[in-house]
């Protein structure tokens, strides 16, 4: 599915885009629940395992209500706890970006990086 170019292409963005910015843990993973990068601020103790797998079915679970209310798809979920917060944003029909950060990065300054940074990783996608 990935080549190993593109594997690191896609870590380098995700670390310049989102980690350099404050944010906690970023996965990049396909619908499957199976993490394709990963990464971290070197503070976190998350089983991104586990995370993966329980993101997958929540992300259907939407998509299925979505279906139900009219919509083709809800390609953004965003849920906000007390001290952090967890960003779900679809990257391709196989792929999600999940970012995890707590109450000191504004959502605005993630959306716009999240943004970014898909943009980027379909462009290597689409470089074979």
């Amino acid at each position: 599915m990935f080549n190993q170019n593109q594997l690191d292409a896609i870590d380098n963005v995700i670390h310049a885009n989102l980690i350099s910015a404050g944010l906690d843990n970023v996965i990049f993973m396909d619908m499957a629940g199976n993490t394709i990068a990963k990464h971290d601020n070197g503070k976190s103790h998350l089983d991104s395992t586990a995370f993966a797998a329980l993101a997958a079915g929540n992300f259907a679970a939407v998509d299925a209500m979505a279906k139900l209310v009219g919509e083709s798809e809800f390609s953004l979920l965003f849920h906000k706890g007390k001290k952090s917060s967890i960003h779900f944003s679809k990257v391709d029909d196989e792929t999600l970006l999940i970012t995890m950060f707590n109450q000191d990065i504004s959502l605005g300054l993630v959306r716009l990086k999240v943004s970014e940074t898909i943009k980027e990783i379909n462009k290597i996608l689409s470089n074979d």
